[in-house]
């Protein structure tokens, strides 16, 4: 929404200001200078990055018209999660244990966090590192070591949409003024008409300068921004399952390796600790419906 209401800002105030300096609209109505333009980043798009990372080019705008950046149930479901494998990792069996990570589709304590479950990344990661703790063998340090390399992969994995369409915003300038020169070069096969029909033709090559311009600046950057935005607040949840298990490898009490998770969120996004105490008692209960 907000991408919305700042577009229809910067569109108001940049032609509102035109005609109020007395420029006429319909000048900047270039249909074939928007096509030349958008057709030039398009295809340069395409043809820049593979498949996979167009359809998640896709999906990112629409996570970044839509915010989809994780809520408190999200946080609260993951938190509940690893709070109830930890408890269970000091209680029961490595059997039972297995069969929690080997099928958290059937799992009792992933079906309390549906949107947990709902992440297949985030419910493989969990269970990925849930299952070395079983093993035993591994230290905490190299826990560690090896979280940081998928973490790294896996930011760099969701980040590429964000490159890829930056790098395509970046190209609309130098686009925009290739849809000048192939106006100018229109113009100039008319360089004997009246200076009014002369003047027209030029005015509307320069609209592809301004195109290319407004694209890239007003349209792609806050757009990417926003990409950026959401994808980095969506690997949080990542970081927090990193720094509860690795408290929990060095010996805190399951309640207390929550608290290391928890305050790696943003202090006015972070759960408060009834809530996580609240989830911890009954997780997925009365706070789902908060």
């Amino acid at each position: 929404m907000n991408i919305i209401i700042g577009f229809v800002i910067t569109c108001g105030c940049i032609i509102g200001s035109f005609m109020a300096m007395g420029g006429h609209i319909e000048v900047l109505f270039q249909p074939f200078e928007f096509v030349i333009i958008g057709g030039a980043g398009l295809g340069g798009f395409i043809m820049a990055n593979p498949m996979k990372v167009l359809k998640d080019s896709g999906k990112a705008l629409g996570e970044a018209f839509k915010h989809s950046v994780p809520k408190e149930r999200q946080y609260l479901d993951t938190l509940g999660v690893l709070y109830s494998l930890m408890r269970d990792l000091r209680t029961k069996s490595r059997n039972e244990i297995e069969a929690h990570i080997d099928n958290p589709q059937e799992s009792s304590i992933f079906q309390t966090a549906p949107t947990v479950l709902k992440n297949k990344e985030l419910t493989s990661f969990i269970c990925d590192y849930v299952r070395l703790i079983i093993i035993g063998n591994a230290r905490s340090h190299e826990i560690e070591a090896l979280m940081d390399e998928e973490l790294n992969t896996l930011l760099y994995d969701k980040m590429k949409p964000y490159n890829a369409i930056t790098a395509m915003g970046d190209s609309f300038p130098a686009i925009g003024i290739v849809a000048a020169v192939l106006g100018v070069i229109k113009a100039m096969a008319h360089i004997n008409d009246p200076p009014d029909v002369l003047g027209h033709l030029i005015g509307a090559a320069l609209v592809g300068t301004f195109l290319g311009i407004l694209l890239s600046y007003s349209v792609c950057n806050p757009i990417t921004a926003q990409i950026k935005t959401v994808r980095s607040k969506q690997h949080r949840l990542y970081i927090i399952v990193k720094q509860t298990l690795l408290a929990y490898m060095n010996g805190s009490v399951p309640q207390v390796a929550l608290e290391y998770g928890r305050k790696t969120i943003s202090a006015y996004e972070r759960p408060s600790i009834d809530a996580v105490e609240q989830e911890m008692m009954n997780p997925g209960g009365e706070t789902k419906a908060a």
